[in-house]
């Protein structure tokens, strides 16, 4: 059986709305937040980025070419270039010149011309630079020119020193003044035991006894024996000289002056080398032992030259 009929009626107003709700959209409730789970990784400040690892570039796969060869890398390179294709260096010529090392008697004028790399650009030279060549080149110059001129004096001091000695003896004397029974001669006469004073007492400073050559001699060396005898216990019998200044003149007529040096010693041989002597006079300078009661006193002077040139 049908039931009660419902008696309101729809106004237009009540389908609008019906519409209405038919359009909206239904919402849920929000679900609370899921608490986040904690984090095991502690923070750290923001690191610095790493700097890009070098390109390694592979060498691009070179030509092989066979001819000239570089003097400079040894390098291969065509005949038709002129500049090595691997360090751009002149192919014409290296480090020993275009035609490989020179002889020594052109390396001696040609100089040494440094070959620079292409690109290098030599240094300027300022200021006086320029003069260091020069003054290097006279130094040169004067060490050649004084060895020219010194050789011969240099070959004729080799032969001195390793010519064999031979006696010279002089063939007349004098002197300043002689004490009686003690002329020049007994200091020339190859006895020690003998002697010449001037017969003065005191240094003697002045005297001189002079040895004369007929023919002019070369002489090498000088023995001297001071006192009146070479015996050590007669020594202190008269003042011995120390130094003796010997005047030497030449068959030209030139004279030099040596001085000679001597010592308390009995015998002693000094170098006296000179050419075409003719005659040497030792003048007394100071002297040893001397006082009031004493003259001054030469044993024996003994000459030597080199053996077989007595006479010229």
């Amino acid at each position: 059986m049908p039931g009660p009929r419902d008696t309101t009626e729809r106004t237009p107003q009540d389908d609008a709305a019906a519409r209405a709700r038919a359009l909206l959209v239904p919402l849920t409730e929000p679900e609370p937040p899921t608490p986040a789970a904690p984090n095991p990784v502690a923070p750290v400040l923001p690191g610095r980025p790493d700097a890009p690892r070098p390109q390694v570039r592979q060498p691009a796969t070179e030509t092989q070419e066979f001819g000239t060869v570089c003097p400079w890398c040894s390098t291969g390179n065509r005949p038709d270039r002129h500049f090595c294709r691997h360090c751009a260096m002149s192919l014409a010529g290296g480090p020993d010149g275009p035609a490989g090392r020179l002889p020594w008697w052109r390396r001696l004028f040609a100089g040494r011309r440094q070959a620079r790399w292409a690109g290098d650009r030599p240094r300027l030279r300022r200021g006086l630079a320029w003069l260091l060549p020069l003054i290097g080149w006279g130094l040169v110059v004067a060490l050649v020119v004084t060895a020219v001129f010194m050789a011969p004096a240099a070959i004729q001091a080799v032969k001195d020193h390793f010519a064999k000695r031979a006696p010279i003896s002089p063939d007349t004397y004098a002197a300043s003044r002689s004490y009686a029974d003690h002329g020049p001669e007994l200091a020339f006469d190859k006895f020690s035991n003998t002697y010449w004073g001037p017969g003065i007492i005191g240094d003697g400073a002045g005297e001189w006894i002079e040895a004369r050559f007929a023919q002019p001699v070369d002489s090498l060396d000088v023995l001297i024996t001071p006192g009146v005898s070479a015996r050590s216990n007669e020594q202190g019998q008269s003042a011995r000289p120390s130094r003796l200044e010997a005047l030497i003149t030449t068959a030209d007529g030139k004279k030099e002056t040596r001085t000679i040096n001597l010592d308390q010693g009995a015998r002693q041989e000094r170098p006296l080398r000179a050419r075409d002597v003719v005659s040497v006079r030792f003048t007394v300078v100071s002297s040893f032992g001397a006082s009031a009661d004493k003259q001054v006193a030469i044993a024996e002077i003994e000459f030597f030259g080199p053996s077989g040139s007595y006479f010229r």
